[in-house]
């Protein structure tokens, strides 16, 4: 899917340099051609030909308020996706980086699937990332990220103070509510007719089977050289950070920048 909306992007951007500048044919009397470009304050809009922007196109039946909810719920992926650059940016974090790379191979795995087994839609349409469907991208996408974290938080997420009923509920929650959502957007492709049961199914396994194996590579392979990475020049210019020891992120970042803040101000206070 991320592959597929690097193309829809590309393509959009040419639709919207054509609309910028529309060009007239003029045909000379030797009945030669050529192209004007005409300065779209003049042209009547009604005479440009206006196109969709396909990256976040979703159709569903008019009057059909379930519909329009799985609709939204479709455009999850995309909710994912700009997660992920937004950790990295801010947080720089090396596990999360893995993440988001077994994200993008296992958007290039479906892409190569699709392209490989070319089987249509169950409905045609005039706008839509690409005409195959097997396997479903937002299915596959989906339940990788959704396995993933239930694996993530399974054996990686510690919640402070690490043991009790808090701590247990707190991964019941993360783990089920993953596992709805992903739930809800794979329904959501067969309700709004873009893919087949078969094609959810099988995008779900894809993704699900993938997280398995990447996960692991990741525990066994990665992990256990994110200290040594985080050590190298390009790292340290990156801003790069292992923060697989530390049991809870969030409690470490906030008891260290509290305390950090108390002795800056005791420190203001004394400058006084």
């Amino acid at each position: 899917m991320i592959f597929e909306i690097l193309r829809r992007v590309t393509t959009s951007l040419d639709f919207s340099y054509n609309r910028a500048t529309p060009k007239e044919v003029v045909k000379l009397p030797d009945n030669e051609i050529f192209t004007v470009e005409m300065d779209v304050g003049n042209t009547d809009p009604n005479e440009i030909d206006w196109v969709p922007f396909a990256l976040t196109h979703v159709e569903y039946p008019k009057g059909d308020f379930i519909g329009k909810i799985l609709a939204i719920s479709s455009l999850m992926p995309m909710a994912i996706i700009a997660g992920f650059i937004t950790l990295i940016l801010f947080r720089r974090d090396l596990h999360t980086i893995t993440f988001f790379i077994g994200l993008l191979l296992n958007e290039l795995l479906n892409m190569i699937l699709k392209y490989t087994i070319r089987e249509s839609r169950p409905m045609h349409r005039n706008v839509q990332y690409t005409e195959f469907g097997m396997p479903s991208s937002h299915s596959q996408l989906m339940w990788f990220f959704a396995i993933y974290s239930v694996y993530f938080t399974l054996f990686r997420l510690h919640q402070y103070p690490g043991k009790g009923l808090s701590a247990l509920i707190q991964k019941i929650g993360i783990i089920v509510t993953v596992l709805v959502v992903a739930a809800c957007v794979a329904y959501s492709r067969i309700y709004l007719m873009y893919h087949t049961w078969s094609q959810i199914m099988w995008g779900a396994f894809m993704g699900s089977l993938f997280a398995t194996i990447w996960f692991g590579v990741t525990q066994l392979v990665f992990t256990p050289r994110f200290h040594d990475i985080v050590t190298w020049p390009i790292s340290e210019f990156l801003l790069l950070r292992d923060t697989t020891l530390i049991p809870n992120i969030l409690w470490f970042e906030y008891t260290n920048s509290r305390q950090e803040s108390r002795a800056r101000a005791r420190k203001h206070l004394k400058s006084q």
